[in-house]
């Protein structure tokens, strides 16, 4: 019996004119605690706008070399379209190590979603690709910006000139030298 709790991927949003960006990932029981431990690890630094969570196993990934061998006509699809959110890893400087939300398809399948992902972003200079039906994200609502993001701006403790050890050391020394 597996007794980990699922893994949710972590997408922010730190600027208004940037994407979402995959941050890492966080173990939860379900998507709502998923966001609330997402918050708690990647949002104590960085100034977030917004924050999704997409369990992993609804991702589906591939390199570019595993694109160049895949046969799109053997992939059933199923019955119904929905929308896909789309990724792409387009850099592989270690700085930045993540997949940048790129944009939407249409299809029935998680396959059917990377060919059509391929087709329209283009496939020029993308090293990973990831595909997630937009049904299996849970985002942060603009409502709750303020409850879930604010405290993570005003933490001076995390600085060192908060604590006035210096002057408190020369203080000390001071006296011990008297």
């Amino acid at each position: 019996m597996d007794t980990q709790w699922p893994r949710y991927e972590v997408f922010e949003k730190e600027r208004p004119d940037w994407p979402h960006r995959n941050a890492g990932s966080v173990h939860a029981p379900d998507a709502e605690m998923a966001l609330e431990n997402a918050r708690d690890v990647f949002v104590r630094r960085p100034h977030c706008l917004s924050l999704w969570v997409a369990p992993a196993s609804e991702i589906f990934s591939m390199t570019a070399e595993q694109l160049a061998g895949f046969d799109w006509r053997s992939v059933p699809a199923g019955p119904d379209s929905e929308p896909y959110l789309v990724f792409q890893k387009q850099t592989q400087r270690a700085a930045e190590t993540f997949v940048v939300h790129v944009g939407e398809v249409e299809a029935r399948s998680h396959a059917e979603a990377m060919s059509h992902a391929v087709e329209k972003f283009g496939s020029g200079g993308v090293f990973v690709w990831w595909v997630c039906p937009a049904r299996a994200v849970t985002r942060s609502e603009e409502s709750d910006v303020s409850a879930m993001f604010a405290p993570s701006e005003s933490k001076p403790y995390r600085q060192p000139h908060f604590y006035k050890v210096i002057a408190q050391l020369r203080e000390i020394k001071s006296k011990a030298s008297e």
